[in-house]
């Protein structure tokens, strides 16, 4: 199995800039619904892993979808990823541009789990974060490796708790990652731009 999570850079200070997280959180775990949606997610994603070659990449792509849009709020994260060019779009422009979100994150997870070797997801607890969010402390238990340390991030949009960044190791944000790709490309082209680059490499992700 391969990991959709990139492990290049560390870039927590736009995190915390974003969502008002810090490191001296340490309120005392305990499980909630913020807990469960991480969970369910995790229950559809391994099973997805478990039948993930009699599926097919595009059958992994219509499982996942379902889950992946109730698990996670993508225009959060999107919004936060395109920074100032968020706030100077049009209501269209944001519109597409969560579309385009939507479909690369789906086909993301998609392209990367794409085969089971015996891992499982284990959650070790929950614990408050600042501004209202809901810090979910998970592993994914490998077979032949160590376990590889997820923290999923919730805000509560409309009374339901969403995703709106995993950290890889427990510390590489990948809300973070996202800002730091989508910065040049929103340079040079706009919003526009960066739509037109997230079908392409959906596109790319989705073709077998």
């Amino acid at each position: 199995m391969r990991f959709l999570f990139s492990r290049s850079i560390t870039l927590l200070p736009v995190l915390f800039l974003a969502f008002g997280l810090t490191t001296a959180s340490t309120s005392q775990a305990e499980t909630t619904e913020a807990t469960a949606v991480v969970e369910s997610f995790h229950t559809v994603l391994l099973n997805t892993m478990k039948s993930a070659k009699k599926l097919g990449i595009k059958g992994r792509y219509d499982v996942l979808k379902p889950a992946i849009t109730a698990a996670f709020d993508l225009q959060t994260t999107v919004r936060v990823a395109a920074g100032s060019a968020w706030r100077k779009a049009s209501d269209a422009e944001k519109g597409k541009l969560t579309k385009a979100f939507k479909h690369w994150s789906i086909s993301n997870y998609a392209s990367q789990f794409k085969g089971y070797s015996g891992e499982g997801f284990k959650t070790h607890g929950e614990r408050a974060g600042p501004q209202k969010t809901r810090l979910v402390k998970t592993d994914i238990e490998r077979v032949e490796d160590g376990p590889v340390g997820l923290t999923y991030v919730l805000k509560q949009k409309e009374k339901k708790w969403r995703i709106v960044d995993v950290l890889l190791e427990n510390s590489i944000s990948q809300l973070a990652v996202r800002r730091s790709e989508y910065r040049g490309i929103l340079a040079g082209g706009g919003i526009e731009k960066l739509v037109e680059t997230l079908k392409t490499n959906s596109k790319q992700l989705l073709t077998p």
